[in-house]
C-alpha cells in the first residue's frame, strides 16, 4: 500500500461529540487506514491510499461518507460564518422562553429550581436541550447507523426499542451508582458548591459553544478520552440480538457536556435514589428527539441544520447556567439573594 496523509479542514464540526463521528465514519471506509480530527482546529488528517486521485477528488469522496451527518471536508479553510443576523430571531425566542419559564415559577405551576438543588423539571429541560444540540450528534449517529444496519435485516422496530429502554436504565443504575458514590465521598457544604459551580461553568461553556461565535472557546470544553467515543460508536456495525440494548447503555460514558454536567451534579446528591432520578429524567429529557430520529429515520442536522435553532438552544443553556451559578453563591452565603425565582 501506498499510504500518504491529507489534511482536511471539516465544516459543521462543532463538538467533541462530532469529533468522534468524523474519526468513527471515514475510518470505516476503503483505503483509510488511519484518522485523527482536531475541534481546536476544524481539521482532520487521513491517511491512507487513495491511488492517483487529486486531494480535492478525495475530500469528495471522503464528504459522502460524513454528509448525512451535516459535515463536508474542503482542501482550503472556510471563512468562519458567525451569523450574527440570526440573534434577530435567536434573542426574541430565547428571551419569551425565559420569561414563560419566570411567569410559571411565580405562579408556582411548576418548581423547576431553587437555591439549593436542581429539580427534575430542570434536568428535564437540560435533556431536551441536549438532544437538539449538536452534544447529541453521535448519539443520533448511532441511532441512525443502527437502524440501517437492522433494517437490512427486516427488523426495524424491535432493535429502536431495545436501544432506548437500555439507555433509560442505564441512566437510573449508573446514575444511582454515581450518586451512592457521593454519599461515600461526602462532599459537604464546600464539595457541593464547588460542583454545583462547575456544573454551572460547564453549561456557560456549552451554552456559548451552541451560539458558534467564538472557534476558539471549544477548546475550553471539556470531553471524555475520543477513544471511549470511538469504541462505543463501533458497536453500531454488530448485528447481535442484543446490541442495540447495549449500545443504549454505552451512550451514558459518550463525551456528551450536558450529560457530564449532569452526571456531576447527580454526584453531589448523596443517594442511589436520586442520583438515579437525575440521570433517568435527563434521558427522559432526550427521547422525545432521539425516538423520533429512530422511528422516522430523520438526520438529526437536516432536522436542526438552522443556526437560529442553535443559536436560540445555546442562549437558553447560558441563562440555565447562570441560575445555577447564582442559586449556588446564594446556597453558599456568598451573594445575597437580590431576586427571587
Amino acid at each position: 500500500m501506498n499510504n500518504k496523509t491529507y489534511t482536511f479542514h471539516v465544516n459543521g464540526m462543532h463538538c467533541a461529540s462530532c469529533v468522534v463521528l468524523t474519526e468513527s465514519e471515514l475510518g470505516e471506509l476503503p483505503g483509510v487506514s488511519q484518522v485523527k480530527a482536531s475541534l481546536a482546529h476544524h481539521s482532520v488528517e487521513v491517511t491512507g491510499d487513495f491511488g492517483d486521485k487529486s486531494v480535492e477528488h478525495i475530500a469528495h469522496d471522503l464528504s459522502e461518507k460524513i454528509a448525512p451527518h451535516g459535515y463536508t471536508l474542503t482542501v482550503e479553510q472556510q471563512k468562519h460564518n458567525a451569523g450574527w443576523a440570526d440573534f434577530r430571531i435567536a434573542l426574541p425566542v430565547a428571551l419569551a422562553f425565559i420569561a414563560f419559564f419566570i411567569i410559571l415559577q411565580k405562579l408556582g405551576i411548576v418548581n423547576l429550581i431553587n437555591a439549593s438543588e436542581v429539580s427534575y423539571g430542570t434536568t428535564f429541560l437540560v435533556g431536551l436541550i441536549a438532544s437538539i444540540s449538536t452534544c447529541m450528534a453521535v448519539v443520533g449517529g448511532l441511532v441512525l447507523s443502527m437502524s440501517a444496519n437492522f433494517a437490512k435485516e427486516g427488523d426495524s422496530i424491535r432493535p429502536q426499542i431495545l436501544f432506548h429502554v437500555g439507555r433509560l436504565v442505564s441512566f437510573f443504575i449508573l446514575g444511582g451508582v454515581i450518586g451512592a458514590l457521593g454519599s461515600a465521598f461526602q462532599l459537604g457544604a464546600a464539595g457541593t458548591f464547588i460542583v454545583g459551580l462547575i456544573v454551572a461553568v460547564v453549561l456557560l461553556i456549552l451554552g456559548i459553544n451552541l451560539l458558534d461565535v467564538f472557534p476558539w472557546f471549544k477548546k475550553l470544553q471539556p470531553t471524555l478520552p475520543s477513544f471511549v467515543g470511538k469504541h462505543i460508536h463501533g458497536l453500531k456495525n454488530m448485528n447481535h440480538v442484543l446490541t442495540p440494548l447495549i449500545i443504549g447503555v454505552a451512550t451514558f460514558f459518550l463525551p456528551c457536556g450536558f450529560t457530564q454536567s449532569m452526571q456531576i451534579y447527580a454526584l453531589t446528591t448523596g443517594t442511589f435514589w436520586s442520583g438515579a432520578m437525575t440521570m433517568f429524567v435527563f434521558a427522559l429529557g432526550t427521547l422525545p428527539v432521539l425516538a423520533l430520529l429512530s422511528f422516522s429515520s430523520l438526520g438529526i442536522h437536516k432536522k436542526a441544520q438552522s443556526g437560529v435553532f442553535f443559536k436560540t438552544a445555546g442562549l437558553v443553556v447560558i441563562f440555565f447556567g447562570i441560575l445555577n451559578l447564582i442559586t449556588s453563591l446564594v446556597a453558599a452565603g456568598v451573594i445575597p439573594p437580590f431576586f427571587n425565582l
